[in-house]
């Protein structure tokens, strides 16, 4: 089949079918291939897969599990990390109440993950309204709901310059939210580059809270002793106690250390001025390989860099991870100000970019870049957690 084209993979009470498209041609110096399929046993057990190879970059895009990426390779490294959690599991077996709300990370072992729509980050009571109106407090669960809810619509698109992967996903029910994702996962040919645009639409009359952060995971082999993470910041400040202990070291990183309790670090990001587009790289020891995020502060104002460098059976990872707000309880992130609100029939569109460099040069320059933009103001570390961000009452 020669682009340009496109392909429903998936659609509202169709049946999944088995899908390998290919080419490679004497003229053209790369190949490129999408094929999907449904994992079978154990946890995993229907899970759909879309593989995308655009010549250099893989993805493993799970509509299964809210069109999250759970591998990726760009040439021969490995992007994502090694999870205790092995398979991609099915969302009929993720209990979200389970262990006062942590259950969402039985399933947690993407590279690319969002949490939301409605809600996200750590568990806690918060309150709402009941189908008669009524204010009752319910317990809200880790990092919301939409990792763990399937797609009902995909469809591939091939043109002449690049793959995309479109999903729709609906996170609703009667006398409650009702918001709807739609997907764009696009990559050109040969590219170490990944662009995803989405769109969440409150499809009720009535206004309803929105939020949603990227969590984009990193483990070996780019991250390893010595490697870095560079951002242009106004503010950094620890989210609790414990992250205050490493905040001399908030943007270096260890080798894999048994025991190692997570710490994260909530980030104020310096944009351009009028676009607001800024940046996040995570480099390894060398500098010569790196994963580099672009986004706008207009999409995602808040940042958050979660380190994790335990035991590798245990998880050697890092999060690097934009968002509307940052992963405290809902209630808490509202009386900051921080929870969206869409009204009835309103939408709001969101894009990063993921580009994936693999030289001293393409690292040398995306540094050169966080530089400049640095320049805007002086950038300011506390030693201790601040109101403005955490909870620290």
């Amino acid at each position: 089949m020669t682009p340009p084209f496109k392909i429903p993979l998936l659609q509202p009470d169709s049946r999944q079918g088995f899908l390998h498209l290919s080419l490679q041609d004497e003229d053209t110096p790369f190949s490129w291939s999408v094929q999907s399929y449904t994992l079978r046993g154990g946890l995993q057990d229907g899970v759909d897969v879309v593989e995308i190879y655009n010549g250099k970059l893989r993805l493993a895009v799970l509509p299964t599990r809210g069109m999250g990426i759970w591998k990726a390779q760009c040439g021969k490294r490995p992007l994502g990390w090694e999870s205790p959690v092995k398979q991609p599991v099915h969302p009929a077996f993720i209990n979200s109440q389970e262990r006062g709300g942590l259950g969402w990370l039985k399933g947690f072992n993407e590279w690319f993950v969002r949490c939301g729509l409605n809600s996200m980050g750590a568990p806690g009571m918060d309150t709402v309204l009941d189908y008669s109106g009524n204010a009752v407090d319910v317990p809200l669960t880790l990092h919301g709901n939409i990792a763990n809810i399937p797609a009902h619509a995909v469809e591939l698109e091939v043109t002449e310059t690049a793959i995309l992967l479109r999903g729709e996903i609906d996170e609703t029910m009667m006398f409650g939210p009702a918001l709807r994702l739609k997907t764009e996962i696009r990559t050109d040919f040969a590219s170490g580059s990944m662009t995803v645009t989405d769109t969440v639409t409150n499809l009720g009359n009535n206004p309803v809270e929105h939020q949603m952060l990227y969590h984009i995971n990193y483990g070996a082999p780019l991250l390893e002793k010595g490697a870095r993470l560079l951002a242009p910041f106004k503010q950094v400040a620890p989210r609790d106690a414990r992250s205050a202990e490493g905040v001399g070291d908030f943007d270096h990183y260890g080798p894999p250390q048994v025991g190692f309790v997570e710490q994260a670090y909530y980030f104020e990001l310096l944009g351009q001025r009028g676009s607001r587009e800024t940046m996040a790289l995570l480099r390894n020891a060398a500098g010569d390989q790196a994963s580099l995020l672009r986004f706008s502060l207009n999409d995602f104002p808040c940042f958050t860099l979660w380190k994790n460098t335990a035991g590798s059976a245990d998880g050697y990872v890092t999060g690097l991870e934009p968002a509307t707000s940052y992963p405290n309880t809902r209630r808490f992130e509202r009386e900051k100000g921080r929870v969206l609100v869409l009204g009835g029939g309103e939408s709001r569109t969101t894009e990063i970019r993921i580009e994936n460099l693999d030289t001293k040069t393409a690292v040398r320059s995306a540094e050169s870049e966080i530089k400049k933009l640095q320049k805007r103001a002086k950038p300011k570390v506390s030693a201790n957690p601040l109101a403005a961000y955490s909870n620290v009452s």
